[in-house]
């Protein structure tokens, strides 16, 4: 939506839907693909797509993707790209007017982004090995909590959770509040007993 008043074309690569629909769209040429791991796989195999001229790589939830076990299909995928628009581990890499000069040119350098919430060692392996002269930007403070955020510890017995938790939410607590368990069951059996007390509960899981 946000790319045709630009005049790029984007083409939506993922599971679920016809790969010969996909790769037709691939064929007529696009600007930006967006795709999962495992489709694009799928059309880069089958040859309806090829890397040859991509410069721009995003890589969005990286450690989601790695937790999913897709760190394989990611380095698959990496390995596609072309070596010959790599840019070198060099200081001439960084100089504004060589890359000015090289912007609308076939002499582009490829630029690989990361989103990641968290930096577990896969995620770091998988940024040493395909990462030249990374700049790293972190949104906050790392490993501090938000300002507005008070941290109260409860240190009570598992049969009075319950009954502390009520006393907290009658305690004019302004919504909206979110109620962290460790099981989906657990979920399902406190959103019912709270909705019995008056509070308007609903459960979010897999």
């Amino acid at each position: 939506k946000f790319g045709i008043p630009l005049g790029i074309t984007s083409v939506v690569v993922v599971g679920g839907l016809s790969r010969e629909d996909q790769g037709f769209k691939l064929r007529l040429g696009c600007e930006i693909v967006i795709a999962t791991p495992g489709r694009l796989i799928d059309v880069l195999e089958n040859r309806y797509l090829v890397l040859n001229r991509c410069t721009y790589v995003v890589l969005d939830e990286a450690d989601r993707m790695i937790d999913m076990g897709f760190e394989p299909d990611v380095q698959k995928i990496l390995e596609f790209m072309p070596v010959t628009n790599i840019k070198p581990d060099s200081d001439a890499a960084e100089d504004a007017s060589v890359l000015l000069a090289n912007y609308n040119t076939k002499k582009k350098y490829r630029q690989t982004v990361m989103f990641t919430a968290t930096m577990p060692p896969a995620v770091e392996r998988l940024a040493r090995t395909y990462l030249r002269r990374p700049a790293i930007v972190y949104i906050g403070s790392v490993g501090k909590p938000v300002d507005r955020t008070e941290q109260v510890v409860y240190l009570i017995g598992e049969n009075e959770k319950r009954k502390r938790l009520t006393e907290i939410l009658q305690r004019n607590v302004d919504p909206p509040i979110i109620i962290f368990v460790n099981q989906k069951k657990g979920a399902d059996v406190l959103a019912k007993g709270l909705e019995k007390l008056g509070f308007n509960a609903c459960t979010l899981h897999g």
